[in-house]
């Protein structure tokens, strides 16, 4: 998702807000939106600039929807939202107008970043590198904090006239990235980057400002200061061991000592703020994790294997021992050694026995290797054993909801009823879920499916069509809705009729999408 070249010689332009399209795998046919003449960019601007870079995003290999750490992540900034719009640093026309949207990347280098538009980008080794949740919400607050007060408008409104040049340069050095990271430091040293650096990168002032605004927002939103204390202890470490760029938060975002200074005294003077929490159980499982997902290296998989096995392994803190156990369930089941990792499995249920939040992680990932292995119904079982999803009535969790819906679609599969949860169907639930969070495209998928296995093919196209509205591919989507359109011609159910309008609707909103598109180019 992100550039991962090392050269100490690349701008730090690329790894500032605006820099970061620069990072992104634009394919060549990318267009970008015209940004208008030297007036400051406006909200609604500088979002279909973000929608332009999010659909590249989710067509990067590198995106990844893994539901217990997008629940993760997503539950720590929905907190900080709340807190930002109590606070008064976000106006009603953002609220209104910016996607505030969270996007995983599968990197393990130690990056998080704003994008225009209030998109946020995370990757997975910073969930992974961070002890406890307050840390992860000083680095979210930060960003959003840069988003709030303007500074990518601002940034790209202080070079108007050399911004279309900048982003042409900055995206193919993106493209050449994909294939080579000195032909991409070629690229961008000759373009406009180094010509606007001083103009593009965050100063000083934004950087103070963005921290001031963050650490009162996350402590609005509960977390504590010390979060923020903790995170940048954690950077100028990194710094002083001379960075070999898995921290690049650190070239985007430099450490000043006053910056650090500052924050310190913050932190002393709000004797009001939460005390610091101390690493649990539920986070160790969820960083290790996201360390698993992004490291893929076979030595480094087998130290994960053979760590719950050494002699020292009971001498360990609990957390770290729940960390270790669940990274190798989730390598063994990635290795579809289904019986080693069962018998990780059931050692991390019985370390983790009387912690609620770690009981669940552990629950979730049985049934995740339950399902790998193709026994549905013990995954089912697993899931059953939660009183709060039992059934597909009330309100499901999504990692919950997600399982539970695949181990019904493999028993149908299999052509097996299993135990059918009580209160309502697969569909109804993920259509509760959907009216609230129209945007979630594996739901609108696994929906598709559920209607296909219902025997319900229009629906199913048009849920494949939503799915892929909600991924910002508006040109599959008008495909996929003009195929429900041909099929509805053919039909004569009168439920059918009913979908059929919905997707005439659906596909005039997309057209007029794509045509507004079509006159940005």
């Amino acid at each position: 998702m992100l550039l991962r070249t090392r050269s100490p010689a690349m701008p730090r332009t690329l790894l500032c807000t605006l820099g970061l399209l620069a990072c992104l795998a634009v394919p060549a046919h990318a267009q970008l939106p015209t940004l208008g003449d030297g007036s400051d960019m406006a909200a609604g601007a500088e979002r279909r600039l973000g929608d332009r870079i999010a659909r590249e995003l989710y067509r990067d290999p590198d995106y990844i929807d893994d539901p217990v750490l997008v629940e993760y992540v997503q539950q720590i900034w929905e907190r900080l939202v709340v807190a930002a719009k109590a606070r008064g640093e976000m106006s009603p026309e953002l609220q209104e107008r910016f996607a505030w949207e969270i996007l995983l990347g599968r990197d393990r280098s130690v990056n998080a970043f704003a994008l225009p538009g209030g998109y946020m980008g995370v990757h997975l080794g910073l969930i992974g590198v961070v002890t406890s949740e307050d840390e992860l919400a000083s680095v979210l607050a930060h960003e959003m904090s840069h988003v709030t007060q303007r500074h990518i408008s601002r940034l790209m409104t202080q070079q108007s006239r050399q911004t279309p040049l900048l982003l042409a340069s900055l995206v193919l050095g993106a493209l050449a990235a994909s294939k080579s990271p000195d032909a991409a430091n070629a690229l961008i040293l000759g373009g406009q980057a180094v010509a606007a650096q001083n103009q593009l990168n965050f100063s000083r002032d934004m950087e103070r400002e963005a921290d001031r605004v963050g650490y009162g927002v996350m402590t609005q939103a509960g977390y504590s200061g010390q979060g923020f204390v903790s995170m940048f202890e954690k950077l100028q470490q990194a710094s002083r061991i001379n960075d070999n760029g898995s921290f690049p938060y650190l070239r985007s975002h430099p450490l000043t000592t006053q910056r650090i200074a500052d924050m310190q005294q913050r932190h002393q003077l709000e004797a009001s703020t939460p005390a610091g929490t101390a690493p649990d159980l539920a986070h160790a499982m969820v960083a290790a994790r996201a360390r698993a997902l992004a490291n893929r290296a076979a030595d480094v998989e087998r130290l994960w294997l053979s760590e719950p096995d050494l002699a020292g392994f009971a001498s360990l803190d609990a957390p770290r021992r729940a960390a270790s156990l669940y990274a190798a369930t989730l390598i063994s089941l990635r290795q579809r050694d289904f019986a080693r990792a069962r018998g990780f499995a059931a050692r991390l249920t019985k370390e983790v026995q009387g912690h609620p939040a770690a009981e669940r992680q552990a629950r979730l990932l049985a049934a995740e290797l339950e399902l790998a292995a193709g026994a549905p119904l013990r995954a089912q079982e697993l899931l059953a054993a939660d009183p709060a999803s039992a059934g597909w009535a009330g309100k499901l969790r999504r990692p919950e909801m997600i399982l539970k819906t695949q181990a019904q679609l493999q028993l149908g599969q299999l052509g097996q009823a299993g135990t059918a949860p009580a209160g309502g169907s697969m569909a109804d639930a993920l259509q509760t879920w959907l009216a609230t969070h129209p945007k979630d495209a594996t739901v609108w998928q696994l929906l598709a499916s559920v209607y296909r296995l219902e025997q319900q093919p229009l629906r199913a196209i048009r849920a494949e069509a939503e799915a892929q509205v909600a991924l910002r591919d508006y040109a599959a989507a008008m495909d996929r809705f003009r195929a429900g359109q041909d099929l509805a011609r053919h039909s004569t159910a009168a439920a059918d009729h009913v979908e059929a309008s919905i997707i005439d609707t659906r596909a005039r909103d997309v057209q007029t999408i794509l045509r507004e598109q079509a006159a940005e180019r």
